[in-house]
């Protein structure tokens, strides 16, 4: 039986409570289990236990040196239902002073953010698979800066994205 999705994350960070704050301000993220110098998070409207554990290990950790001189984990992504949600935390990680990059990969809009200890996370939408043209499968060879607001008139505000289906079957 092959992999279906992924469950939950754990993370490393330096406060847990700063990071439980983040989560929660930023993605909406709601601490559903803790203990001392542990938490765990569930997105809204998952069925899962918990979809982000996070395990603090101090102030003098230093910055992950993935991709820069270590292997490691780049980023994760998380996929948000319409592009009406996706603009609305946009806008909420530019206020956090977290937002590094929006990106149109053609058939996923993305989002990109760093945490409060500079780990970077994707939220994206994924056009949804009946969507898809011809045209859109060969952009997907070249990343363009996302307008939401074009993307929104392109495919409406509230049309429900892909959820995990990003080529069509």
């Amino acid at each position: 039986m092959p992999i279906q999705r992924l469950n939950h994350a754990v993370l490393y960070v330096r406060d847990v409570e700063r990071s439980v704050a983040f989560y929660r301000d930023a993605l909406g993220f709601e601490a559903v289990m803790g203990m001392p110098g542990a938490a765990f998070l569930q997105a809204s409207g998952s069925t899962n236990d918990h979809d982000l554990g996070l395990f603090q290990i101090g102030a003098q950790a230093g910055p992950s040196a993935a991709g820069r001189s270590t292997v490691g984990l780049y980023h994760l992504a998380w996929e948000v239902d319409t592009l009406e949600e996706l603009e609305r935390i946009a806008a909420k990680l530019g206020a956090l002073g977290a937002l590094v990059g929006a990106s149109d990969h053609s058939t996923t809009k993305a989002l990109y953010a760093k945490d409060p200890d500079g780990l970077e996370f994707e939220v994206s939408w994924l056009v949804p698979a009946h969507l898809i043209t011809e045209e859109t499968l060969a952009g997907r060879s070249r990343i363009k800066p996302l307008d939401i607001a074009g993307e929104k008139e392109r495919y409406g505000a509230r049309t429900r994205g892909g959820v995990g289906i990003s080529i069509p079957a």
